[in-house]
């Protein structure tokens, strides 16, 4: 897929611990959701990948990694998601603005899109990058850009699920 886009593709997964998800960015090769907090990091550590915490702070979403987890990951987090398109409401980006600010982590952004037409809501507008370490350089000139989606498309997402357990 890299070679194939006109742009830079991020090879990332987000990983479902028993405490939430955590993302890998910059994967050489994928990581078992199921693993626990700490595994999970070790095993993302050990590909030079960073640390990004996507969602953080929804109440919301059940695969949100726990608010203690996070307090506890900070020293190791390099990227967190300060705005999500699909988040419902706003305390839980303004609580992520507040703890990348504490806590000097680069802050991200994403439409979290499940449909096509959210494909864009949301994203970073950011110089060229060439790398994980110039990523996170540029991702600290970028400027989110976008909106929050429609609450309905949240029943495109039960309804695929619907028809999956068929």
């Amino acid at each position: 897929m890299q070679g194939l886009a006109p742009f830079h593709v991020i090879v990332a997964e987000e990983i479902l611990t028993p405490r939430g998800e955590i993302m890998g960015m910059f994967l050489k090769e994928g990581i078992p959701s199921g693993l626990s907090v700490e595994e999970t990091i070790s095993r993302i550590k050990a590909q030079d990948a960073l640390i990004s915490i996507p969602h953080p702070f929804d109440i919301f979403r059940h695969s949100a990694l726990d608010t203690e987890v996070i307090e506890q990951l900070a020293e190791q987090i390099d990227v967190i998601e300060v705005f999500n398109s699909r988040t419902f409401f706003n305390r839980s980006s303004v609580k992520a603005q507040i703890f990348a600010q504490k806590y000097g982590i680069h802050g991200s952004a994403g439409s979290d899109a499940h449909t096509l037409h959210e494909i864009g809501n949301t994203y970073v507008e950011m110089p060229e990058f060439n790398g994980k370490d110039d990523f996170l350089n540029a991702l600290a000139k970028g400027r989110i850009v976008g909106h929050r989606a429609n609450p309905l498309v949240h029943l495109n997402s039960a309804w695929a699920k619907l028809k999956n357990l068929k």
